[in-house]
């Protein structure tokens, strides 16, 4: 099955209805896709009219990361999120691409999953009743890339906003999709003032 999000007048809960509707079926994969506006299309006519606003990527981000989520939890293997790379389908900035205007994002992906593991640490920061200097994630090599997030958004973003350093391990041991999250440091731990 496929879905797509950010359709004109469609909101996150009209999507999570769909997805709700696609997970009745019992669908062994999915496969979501945020709209693009394409040239020659009559979406593109809307979108230069000014009746349709595509999302922005880190809409298109949030939307499809609480999909994602909601058919991991149905055990629904979600096999691709967002468009193939290519010719055609590339940045508007590509003269050859045919995508006038949207989120398109060529690892769209990974900037999703990323913000999935970005939630997790910042969920692992909240819940203790300490100041958090450092965390350390073992991870399997497969998922590494997507807990530091592109260009290491994550590790950037954890730092900047919560003044936490991010230390991620790979390990070949561990399954795919699991990793151990601990905190590793606390403000308590330095000498001095803080």
């Amino acid at each position: 099955h496929q879905m797509m999000v950010g359709l004109q007048d469609s909101t996150l809960i009209d999507e999570m209805n769909t997805a709700k509707d696609l997970a009745k079926l019992k669908p062994k994969m999915v496969r979501i896709y945020p709209v693009l506006v394409i040239k020659g299309t009559e979406l593109e006519e809307e979108y230069l009219n000014d009746e349709y606003e595509p999302l922005t990527v880190e809409q298109a981000v949030e939307r499809c990361k609480e999909i994602y989520n909601f058919f991991n939890k149905k055990k629904i293997n979600v096999i691709r999120i967002g468009l193939q790379n290519t010719d055609e389908i590339s940045d508007p900035k590509n003269e050859l691409s045919e995508v006038v205007a949207g989120p398109y994002h060529e690892n769209f992906r990974q900037l999703v999953e990323g913000s999935i593991y970005y939630d997790a640490v910042v969920e692992k920061i909240k819940s203790v009743n300490v100041k958090v200097k450092e965390i350390k994630i073992i991870c399997n090599p497969k998922i590494a890339s997507n807990i530091v997030g592109y260009k290491k958004a994550n590790i950037e973003k954890l730092y900047d906003i919560y003044d936490v350093d991010l230390v991620v391990e790979q390990d070949d041991s561990f399954p795919e999709n699991r990793y151990s999250m601990t905190i590793t440091k606390e403000y308590k731990d330095y000498s001095g003032t803080v």
